[in-house]
């Protein structure tokens, strides 16, 4: 045990555990689950629609892409209904338009970081975006240089 007036070794806490992304859950409270599913199911429903696999989502297919069971998955598609985001459709659910706009904002957030400009590429803010000319100089600015 150190004495007094010697320097303190620092106390070192247990290592906290990340969870592994099978082990993570929606929230406990009601009102943040349901906020939860809503951005979940409103990507899933705006991905799909993005790659042409169909519009129209029903609760086993909310199943199998999201884990959750389609009983429960019912009630969350008929709330996103009474909110105005999803419409009722035969066999199943569409966006309405307000779903559609709300879906592209969910998924443009949680992919932010993956569609971001990498390094050397232009962001929406270049100068390039304006006129051509500035884009054939901001395109050979980057080109990388040929020695002969």
């Amino acid at each position: 045990m150190p004495s007094p007036s010697s320097p303190s070794s620092p106390t070192l806490l247990p290592a906290r555990r990340v969870p592994d992304m099978d082990e993570l859950h929606p929230p406990k409270s009601e009102a943040l689950r349901a906020m939860f599913w809503r951005s979940e199911i409103l990507q899933v429903m705006y991905w799909l629609r993005g790659e042409g696999l169909g519009e129209v989502v029903d609760a086993t297919l909310l199943e199998r892409f999201l884990g959750v069971d389609a009983a429960v998955g019912v009630g969350y598609l008929d709330q996103l209904v009474l909110d105005g985001y999803l419409e009722p459709e035969a066999g199943g659910y569409v966006m309405s338009a307000a779903g559609l706009e709300e879906g592209k904002t969910e998924f443009a957030l949680s992919f932010a970081d993956l569609t971001r400009p990498s390094h050397g590429e232009c962001s929406a803010d270049c100068w390039c975006q304006n006129s051509v000319e500035e884009a054939i100089a901001c395109a050979a600015e980057r080109s990388p240089r040929r020695t002969t």
